[in-house]
């Protein structure tokens, strides 16, 4: 189950979807019917269960809690696996414990709110352990800081992965090509990749640009993605900055850049679009959100969080010096490898299930069963 079904969690849920598909298990999955995620089933043949489905929580959860009680009576499944925080808290509502849990947030819910509405996510996140026979965290980072407010469950980390035969490392021929394809100007390229939203902090990015240009008067900046703050980053950008919006394929956007800019408020790990870059051999300038320090590895730079002055000057440095970029472009790939390969994530996640499964359910008697 997943709610929302754009960015980055879709992706992880396609590929768990299509690993579980290709091991002989029975797969469905559960989501509201816009978005990429049912095409993509559609495309896999995995079924997708409509699941009308707001994306933050409200008045609507009763409803959502008893639709999705419903697909789970219909489908009988031996593990349920909720991805993000909306499908945690209406899937553990309609679930229970009944079933084996298995609940990954995908960032907490209480660090995307503040004031009371924290402090409640924070107790429901606390309370709904209760119903979570897994807790599955993408970096040390998550388990820690859910730790750190009360959050006691069983608990395995399992960094996310990247396909590392679809994204494979390129050069400067390749990012030549890639910005002819697109309609960019061959000069110096900044791209940012993700939803319009307060989260992935593109006004940072914005208000670092100044600096930037002051040293770089040449840049160019990509925004790719949508979302309900586009309206506002448009009226305050200038004409160097490119909105493309929502791409279905992110590749040719990353190779055409020269630095690819995370300036996000949190993350729960190294996001996806970092390792889709440091695969493709691009330099990386992130936030310092969770996972940033140890899972880039050399692959660029780490600022703090809300520091335009920061960022500009990480990102004017790279700019400035293509060799810097290009080496730790290398270094980055170097890491996806080693610590990002989707198949080894994906095994990893079908061993999790199994052993949930041959824990059975306190008191229900239920023993090991074939997923």
């Amino acid at each position: 189950m997943t709610q929302p079904t754009v960015a980055g969690v879709p992706v992880v849920v396609r590929g768990l979807a299509r690993d579980q598909q290709e091991h002989g298990w029975d797969v469905a999955v559960a989501s509201p019917a816009d978005g990429d995620l049912p095409g993509w089933l559609a495309d896999l043949g995995v079924p997708h269960l409509a699941w009308r489905a707001s994306r933050d929580p409200g008045v609507t959860v009763p409803s959502e809690v008893l639709r999705l009680r419903r697909l789970v009576r219909e489908v009988d499944p031996d593990v349920v696996h909720l991805h993000s925080a909306k499908a945690g808290l209406a899937g553990r509502l309609a679930l229970r414990g009944a079933r084996p849990t298995v609940f990954q947030p995908h960032a907490w819910s209480f660090e995307a709110a503040q004031g009371p509405v924290a402090r409640l996510a924070r107790l429901w996140e606390r309370s709904g352990t209760q119903w979570t026979h897994l807790l599955v965290c993408v970096s040390e980072d998550e388990r820690r800081r859910g730790e750190d407010v009360g959050i006691r469950a069983r608990t395995v980390v399992l960094p996310n992965g990247i396909d590392l035969e679809r994204y494979r490392s390129t050069g400067a021929a390749e990012r030549v090509t890639a910005r002819r394809a697109l309609g960019l100007e061959d000069r110096p390229t900044v791209v940012c990749i993700g939803r319009l939203a307060q989260q992935k902090g593109q006004d940072v990015l914005l208000e670092s640009l100044p600096a930037v240009r002051s040293r770089v008067p040449d840049v160019q900046v990509v925004l790719v993605g949508d979302g309900p703050d586009a309206d506002a980053l448009r009226s305050r950008a200038g004409e160097d900055v490119r909105f493309v919006g929502a791409q279905p394929d992110v590749r040719p956007w990353l190779t055409a850049a020269d630095v690819v800019a995370l300036p996000s408020r949190w993350e729960a790990g190294l996001s996806l679009v970092a390792m889709e870059a440091m695969a493709l051999g691009r330099s990386v300038v992130s936030t310092d959100v969770a996972g940033a320090r140890d899972g880039l590895a050399g692959a660029g730079a780490v600022v703090p969080r809300e520091d335009a002055a920061a960022l500009a000057s990480a990102l004017t440095t790279r700019l400035e010096d293509p060799g810097l970029a290009e080496s730790e472009g290398r270094a980055g790939r170097v890491a996806v490898e080693s610590a990002h390969d989707l198949a080894v994530t994906s095994r990893r996640v079908r061993e999790a299930y199994e052993t949930v499964l041959a824990g059975g359910l306190p008191g229900a008697g239920r023993g090991p069963r074939r997923p």
